[in-house]
């Protein structure tokens, strides 16, 4: 998910560290994951901000995917776009949850490695055959009866539209996509075709992107030259300027309406039980400084709803669409 020219190994690793800095914050009771470990090993101990941030990110994403499920009764489809080595697919079966079609898409050297754990690992590939389904692996493609991981280069839309239409994407569906700090290594450029693209297909959609925001001040500044030093280019960050600039993202390409709010709002809008347990587990020295850091990352999601599904609805503090 880089920009052309730059180095696509820098980006990669990126999955490595976030996927590390989730195994710790689950490690350290967070949030429940019983799959991660089968896909990365322990890694050094985290700041407890990044841990706090890591809580925020994944619980503020999943809270929106699971409203989109309710509000579908998962008559839909979810496209993860550079996932990673996340485990939402495991998650949403264990919890009932699934979508009628799951898609992932990430780099050849991130899709490959996570097939090979999916396959030499049974905690992670029995889920995927229970009730007597196929699996088929293919070196860095996996597809069973409704998940699907895909290799793929988001840069080049015409191979991600075959890659999903092969796949057996119904582009009729309700259909959600998801991107965590993936359109920030895509110049202005290739982010906006890829998120026309999206409108573009699917009549009836959401988009929903966690990266980074407020990136003009000094503090975002500061971001992004510690990333310069690990080769780690955001071609994309000048669409990170504000919010503004995130939401225009979307609506300047098609998509009908959008919202956005920083992690620090975020947080602070997830089930107060949970944050004030999660608050217990590590004393927190600076709370400015996490306080700094989430106002630097924000959620945005973007719908197309001509039949009135009522995706403008979802969001956060809001009741669920069943309750």
């Amino acid at each position: 998910m880089a920009a052309a020219g730059v180095d696509d190994s820098a980006v990669i690793a990126t999955n490595d560290d976030a996927a590390s800095c989730k195994r710790f914050a689950v490690q350290q009771g967070y949030w429940k994951d019983p799959y991660i470990q089968h896909l990365v090993r322990p890694g050094e101990r985290k700041a407890p901000e990044i841990n706090r941030g890591y809580y925020a990110r994944t619980q503020g994403v999943g809270q929106l995917l699971d409203q989109f499920l309710q509000l579908t009764n998962c008559q839909c489809q979810v496209v993860s776009l550079g996932a990673g080595f996340e485990t939402t697919y495991w998650r949403l079966k264990d919890e009932g949850l699934l979508p009628r079609g799951y898609f992932e898409v990430d780099f050849p050297a991130v899709t490959s490695r996570k097939c090979h754990y999916i396959r030499s690992r049974p905690p992670l590939s029995k889920p995927l055959t229970e009730g007597g389904g196929q699996l088929q692996i293919e070196g860095g493609t996996l597809h069973c009866s409704n998940y699907h991981i895909l290799s793929g280069d988001l840069r080049n839309t015409e191979e991600l539209n075959a890659s999903l239409t092969t796949a057996g994407i119904d582009k009729s569906l309700p259909t959600l996509f998801v991107t965590e700090c993936v359109l920030v290594y895509l110049t202005p450029d290739q982010s906006s075709k890829l998120v026309r693209w999206a409108a573009d297909n699917f009549p009836t959609a959401m988009f929903v992107n966690y990266e980074q925001v407020n990136m003009k001040d000094k503090f975002g500044q500061v971001m992004v030259e510690n990333l310069k030093t690990r080769h780690c280019h955001l071609a994309g960050v000048d669409l990170c300027a504000d919010a503004e600039s995130q939401k225009q993202r979307f609506l300047s390409v098609g998509w009908e309406g959008g919202d956005l709010l920083d992690m620090w709002t975020v947080y602070h809008s997830l089930p107060q039980q949970d944050v004030q347990r999660i608050e217990r587990l590590e004393f927190l020295d600076e709370v400015e400084l996490l306080q700094q850091l989430l106002q630097h990352y924000c959620i945005t999601w973007a719908w197309k709803d001509p039949t009135g599904l009522g995706l403008s609805n979802l969001g956060f503090g809001r009741p669920s669409p069943l309750m």
